[in-house]
């Protein structure tokens, strides 16, 4: 079956210079890259601002666009950095830029009303309505959230108004946190993963604890049980299996990540993919039964092959591939194993499942298995040849020994020999190995292939295109007359060259088609290869071999020259962030609002005894918010009725003003999941907190507060969210530090933000469902039975830490920080600067902890006592455990 859909781009991740080359050789259609500012992998090694117009050079005479990550927050001191660094990307003839930060969008245009920008999977797109959002901002190109299915990301295409290009990834490692929504890095360690710093906590070790036990999640083994601890660590992305449903989703690039991986698994991976795709070209397979990893499964299986199929790559050469039902065969799923892999599986493409997604069983590279481990003799290691026969064992591999403590240090190394029979015996050099930490049932793991390495790096080696781009000649000519040859490349570069020579009457070896292909197809160590040639030539006529050589030769100078000029984007030099950020207005006196967040309704019945003038909720079920309205609503008339009656008031708290309340809609909105938040409306609640782009729009017409999940970390941002969508104010983003916080609030009105001062940190937010997987057999909300409704939840970090897990009405998680935090000893400074509104959350604490809190932050805030008495008091009730957390620099 034929297909006139058309091939997405193929877009590859670039570390450094040779992870670059790497990318182009194997066959990308365009790279993307970080320079040493404000990317999202500050760990890589990046570019420097003087490599661009090399780089982009380089890339545009080979027929690859170029894209700049610019894809984290940016701080208000910052602006006149990104400034700097948006002109000098533009100027060098970037084909793109990747940002994550509105506030930075915004600049972009404002410099430059062409330069493409591409929203970032960091700024958390899930829905039609988000798309539109980039759209009204500016953007040219979406790169949708990972956790979208395809299923979704068709209902996205078909709700979007006027569609803009979508992009996902294909391919690599899985964030188990919606990208732009994990706050763990900063809650532990103070580094932000919205600032480039991901510290991989959700690689690391935990147990679960339900309703105060820990949870038994051994699997048997031969020698005990082997326990599953890496709770939230994802298995890598490959979306090959579901490569003909993503192309005929119509998604214009799919995007391999790994700016942190080695050229050799950028080049792996480009290869296999570029080879799908080119295959694709000829023909779409059927869509297979989507498979992946198995919980259950002591290793991931190996899907049944079926026929060859011959298909053709972009360097025009023929080969034979084994295909299995999605297209893809074991050498594909060999050499991406072999890549990186800590289990390969299609992730969120296939829709929800929570026993696959995550199999908890290890969280670093593995490699493809090979086996248990049967015997052990003499030195030598026998595992079963049926578990092995399909991949390549050979002298110098590296393999690596699991007795299922991956957190420890585990026993590998070179096999040195191999005996093929019924089953494989391995041996190892002498001495390299402790044979004291090896056992029979251990899994066998290969972890490096050096052959492969080799033939990868020699994919990328040297200075002569390996990778060729198409061009089609078309040749015209009369006798009497120069021969003319107009050349196009696949980007629409013409270029038009003649003979020097005139062309006269052949009486031997006239310029026939086949002589004409022959000669203008020897582009060896071009970045060109003849796709088609023309010949309009009607009569027999001839022109020596060197004169045609001299206009293939001029044909490939000029579209190298041709392609090599840098990108002309129009730029306005007088622009300045400056033009767009809105100079201080004066603020309005005002006493201190103290604001509390509560997540149950004995929790509300706690604050409304403190007098708190405006609460919110966050009810994992939203139907029970119009039981907290209309609490709020009979205190009001209770409080209406004390006022009337002063002289016979009972004791409790009289505020001058009646409480308000609003209520917050889940974080995430995915495609046909406005029934929730019109659940939300239904409550008749007096406002509601914005969380995303849905949101926006959703509540337009109400009284309407942004919170943390925008992140607004500069003026430039908070402007366009307060002033375009009429937000009564804004919380300030997370990720900012006590200074940061200063520069926002002298570099913007006060009054449009509040500063929450005491919160357990909504580390991960996902879409990974911890009770689902592990506390029952289901594979989502439709069959799990309900787990988070029965139990009280924890997972317990390596150093002790419980942090509290509890779903929202999408089934989607957060993990709260165990640890509770402040930025009480700041409050005075943040008082100073002129703001007004604090907000303090609570979690899963009693009504007495609830009351006893509130009333030490309204002593803080009026003055009574200091921030750090607070602190140290706080820090003795241990069931609060308060740090100073991430508002400290």
């Amino acid at each position: 079956m034929t297909t006139d859909l058309q091939i997405p781009q193929l877009l590859a991740p670039a570390g450094n210079w040779e992870c670059a080359k790497a990318a182009v050789e194997n066959g990308a259609d365009a790279i993307y890259f970080g320079l040493d500012k404000f990317n999202a992998r500050m760990r890589a090694e990046n570019f420097t601002e003087a490599d661009l117009p090399e780089l982009m050079q380089f890339l545009h005479l080979r027929g690859v666009k170029g894209y700049v990550t610019l894809n984290t927050l940016v701080f208000p001191q910052e602006l006149k950095q990104a400034q700097r660094y948006i002109r000098t990307i533009i100027t060098a003839g970037v084909d793109a830029v990747i940002v994550q930060d509105v506030g930075i969008c915004r600049l972009i245009r404002h410099i430059s009303p062409d330069f493409p920008i591409h929203a970032s999977t960091q700024m958390t797109v899930t829905s039609a309505t988000g798309v539109e959002f980039a759209k009204e901002l500016g953007c040219n190109l979406v790169v949708l959230a990972r956790e979208c299915s395809i299923k979704e990301i068709n209902q996205i295409q078909q709700q979007t108004k006027e569609t803009l290009p979508l992009e996902v990834f294909v391919h690599g490692a899985l964030c188990v946190a919606y990208s732009g929504q994990c706050l763990t890095s900063e809650a532990l360690g103070g580094r932000s993963a919205n600032r480039g710093e991901c510290a991989q906590a959700c690689r690391m070790t935990y147990e679960l604890i339900a309703d105060g036990e820990v949870v038994d999640l051994g699997e048997p083994t031969p020698y005990g049980l082997r326990q599953r601890k890496y709770l939230l660590s994802p298995q890598d992305l490959s979306g090959l299996e579901v490569l003909p449903d993503l192309v005929k989703s119509g998604v214009s690039c799919l995007k391999i990540e790994g700016r942190l991986k080695s050229p050799e698994y950028v080049a792996n991976v480009t290869k296999v993919y570029r080879e799908a795709l080119d295959r694709l070209e000829v023909e779409i397979p059927p869509s297979p039964p989507y498979k992946g990893g198995d919980k259950k499964a002591p290793y991931f299986k190996h899907i049944e092959k079926t026929d060859n199929a011959e298909f053709t790559t972009s360097n025009h050469k023929k080969q034979k591939a084994p295909l299995l039902k999605g297209g893809w065969g074991d050498r594909e799923k060999y050499n991406l194993e072999m890549a990186f892999s800590r289990g390969i599986y299609t992730g969120w493409f296939s829709g929800i499942n929570n026993q696959e997604l995550v199999h908890a069983r290890f969280g670093k590279k593995r490699g493809v298995y090979l086996g248990e481990v049967k015997r052990i003799n003499k030195e030598k290691v026998t595992i079963s040849r049926t578990d092995a026969r399909n991949v390549p064992i050979k002298p110098g591999d590296g393999v690596v020994f699991d007795c299922g403590h991956p957190e420890a240090k585990e026993e590998g190394g070179r096999i040195y020999g191999v005996e093929q029979g019924k089953d494989v015996v391995l041996t190892f050099g002498k001495g390299n190995l402790n044979w004291q930490r090896i056992h029979v049932g251990d899994k066998l793991w290969k972890t490096s292939d050096p052959e492969l390495d080799k033939q990868l790096r020699q994919s990328f080696a040297g200075d002569n295109p390996k990778f060729q781009r198409p061009i089609d000649v078309e040749v015209h000519g009369e006798v009497g007359e120069n021969l003319v040859a107009i050349a196009r490349d696949e980007i629409g570069h013409v270029v038009q060259v003649e003979s020097t020579i005139e062309l006269v009457e052949a009486h031997n070896k006239p310029l026939t088609t086949q002589r004409l292909q022959e000669q203008f197809g020897r582009l060896g160590n071009t970045p060109f290869y003849l796709k088609n040639l023309t010949n309009c030539i009607t009569d027999e006529l001839m022109l020596p071999v060197s004169e045609l050589n001299k206009m293939r030769r001029e044909i490939v100078a000029q579209l190298e020259e041709l392609r090599s000029q840098p990108k002309r984007w129009v730029v306005n030099e007088n622009a300045s962030f400056k033009d767009v950020l809105i100079s201080d207005s004066p603020n309005i006196p005002n006493s201190p609002n103290l604001i509390v967040l509560v997540r149950n309704l004995k929790q509300l019945e706690a604050a409304l005894k403190t007098g708190i003038t405006t609460i919110y909720c966050e009810f994992e079920d939203p139907r029970k918010y119009k039981e907290a309205v209309e609490k709020v609503k009979g205190y009001r008339l209770e409080v209406k009725g004390q006022r009337s009656k002063v002289e016979n008031a009972p004791p409790i708290s009289l505020s001058p003003y009646l409480p308000i309340l609003f209520v917050a809609p889940p974080r995430i909105t995915k495609p046909s999941e406005n029934w929730i938040l019109q659940q939300v409306i239904n409550s008749n609640a007096d406002g509601y907190l914005i969380r995303n782009y849905d949101h926006l729009k959703f509540f337009a017409n109400e009284k309407c507060i942004g919170d943390f999940s925008l992140n607004v970390a500069n003026g430039l941002t908070a402007d366009y969210f307060k002033n375009r969508f009429n937000l009564e104010r804004l919380t300030a983003s997370y990720d900012l530090n006590i200074h940061q916080l200063q520069d926002l609030l002298k570099t913007s009105p006060p009054s449009w933000y509040e500063v929450t001062i005491h919160q357990h940190m909504p580390m991960f937010h996902m879409e990974h469902c911890v009770f689902c997987a592990f506390l029952s057999d289901g594979t989502d909300f439709r069959n799990c039975g309900r787990p988070c409704e029965e139990h009280e939840v924890k997972i317990k970090d390596r150093v002790g830490t419980e942090h509290v897990l509890q779903a929202d009405a999408g089934c989607r998680n957060t993990v709260f920080n165990g640890t509770a935090q402040t930025g009480a000893e700041y409050v005075h400074k943040l008082l100073e600067l002129g703001l007004q509104n604090f907000r303090i959350e609570f979690v899963n604490e009693s009504p007495e902890e609830v009351e006893r809190t509130i009333y030490r932050y309204q002593q803080l805030i009026n003055g009574e006592i200091k921030g750090s008495i607070l602190w140290r008091e706080l820090n003795l009730q241990s069931q609060l455990g308060v740090t100073r957390g991430s508002v400290v620099s």
